[in-house]
């Protein structure tokens, strides 16, 4: 095996093989009706009975929650970890799963406070003088409850409840995680690379594997551990319409690419962080997400646009922000080429935030990787660039003998032609106009 030489090297002779996969995803868990005040001052009203709209009865059901949280741990013996500021919960969740050799359970319970949106009840006057309840959003740091759990299905998974109304939560899971598990199933032999694949014995499969993760599949998910985890509505407010709904918060695609030998991802960042810093310009990132961009005028992009080179220890990474979606590529654990795009807000391609739009999401982060590493390979190839001008410049001999001489550069007749052909096109055999044939030869 040669040593790699260039960025186009590395991606066309050393890659044994690559699978593209929806990675980490954060998804909002909520009730639509419930996240306005109007819609609060009718479950007030309708499911609760109550005339007068105040946050007040809801101090009930916070405090129902808040021990059924409690029970279900007891009742399960389940650790319990109350987070410090600032501690890594992803730590706690690793040392848990690293002893867990069970089957799919809850692994521990975990308390924080963090801040969130809430609604409280603030006393206003009328033109009399007399005071009533009023129903504002507002914003609070108040007890969040997380369950780290592990799915036959997903592996391992969390998900975080508000301890206070609209008890809204959040479902965080991997889709690198559920490929390991969707191809152990179905008898894929694979060689684990953390959240990923570092061998294969049928990639092909695998990438079908990995195609099918969907919206279906998440929810299904989410329903399935809704029935086992403690839940902070009633069976009749379910029944009402009162039902947790998706929407993406955060979604991860990567593009993974294992190589033959760690040379050559070595070979890959060295040329690619030397030359790739512009890569963040607004003419740059338009290439790699294929998005027109307005850098004036009253309808101006918004966003911060730059490239970032991060080095762990001796490990260098590449960042490309456009608004606020983000690609990162890395040597992961010294063996892959991992590029990954994340998408922080779906707006910023005029994609709504429903679950139901993750396929269209995908769509553009997995088309994102594939952009960026072929602006990547145009610009490093030195070799086969030499070797492509030479082609043109160079004189040609047909099959049949006849001699045709190559096009230099420096004539004022071959800018001509090559203006004519960005303009109208590129002849690949010919073409006939007016009667008349026009024949290109490189």
């Amino acid at each position: 095996m040669t040593v790699a030489r260039s960025v186009a090297d590395v991606l066309s002779e050393h890659v044994v093989f690559e699978v593209e996969c929806i990675d980490r995803m954060f998804c909002n868990v909520y009730v639509p009706g419930l996240q306005y005040a109007a819609g609060l001052v009718g479950y007030v009203h309708r499911q609760l009975g109550l005339p007068i709209a105040s946050t007040a009865p809801l101090a009930k059901i916070t405090e129902a929650f808040d021990k059924a949280v409690h029970r279900f741990a007891r009742e399960h013996a389940l650790p319990w970890v109350n987070f410090a500021k600032g501690q890594r919960k992803d730590d706690s969740a690793h040392e848990h799963l690293a002893r867990f050799t069970g089957t799919e359970r809850v692994l521990f319970v975990g308390r924080a406070q963090e801040k969130t949106k809430l609604f409280r009840t603030e006393k206003r006057r009328d033109a009399n003088g007399d005071a009533y309840p009023w129903i504002v959003p507002a914003t609070g740091l108040v007890n969040h409850f997380y369950f780290y759990c592990y799915d036959n299905e997903f592996g391992p998974f969390f998900i975080k409840f508000c301890s206070y109304f609209p008890y809204n939560a959040k479902l965080c899971i991997n889709g690198n995680h559920w490929a390991q598990r969707q191809a152990a199933k179905a008898g894929i032999g694979f060689t684990p690379l953390d959240n990923g694949f570092a061998a294969v014995d049928d990639p092909a499969a695998l990438q079908a594997v990995c195609d099918r993760l969907g919206p279906a599949q998440i929810d299904a998910l989410l329903r399935k551990w809704l029935a086992i985890l403690p839940h902070p509505f009633t069976a009749a407010d379910r029944a009402a319409g009162y039902r947790y709904e998706l929407s993406i918060l955060q979604a991860e695609f990567s593009l993974t690419q294992m190589l033959d030998k760690p040379v050559a991802g070595r070979m890959f960042f060295e040329q690619v962080i030397r030359d790739n810093l512009d890569i963040g310009r607004p003419d740059q990132v338009a290439l790699v997400f294929d998005r027109r961009l307005m850098r004036r005028g009253a309808r101006r992009t918004p966003g911060l646009f730059r490239t970032r080179v991060i080095t762990e220890g001796v490990t260098p990474s590449l960042h490309v922000d456009y608004k606020h979606t983000r690609i990162k590529q890395y040597h992961k654990e010294g063996k892959a080429l991992r590029t990954e795009t994340t998408i922080n807000d779906t707006t910023d391609f005029s994609i709504g935030k429903r679950l139901t739009n993750l396929p269209a999401l995908r769509e553009i982060g997995f088309s994102a990787n594939r952009r960026l590493l072929h602006v990547q390979r145009l610009g490093h190839d030195p070799i086969t660039g030499a070797d492509a001008l030479a082609t043109i410049t160079a004189a040609l001999t047909t099959a049949t003998g006849a001699r045709i001489p190559g096009l230099r550069l420096a004539q004022r007749r071959s800018h001509a032609l090559f203006q004519a052909l960005l303009t109208f096109g590129w002849a690949d055999s010919s073409e006939r106009r007016n009667g008349t044939s026009c024949t290109l030869v490189v």
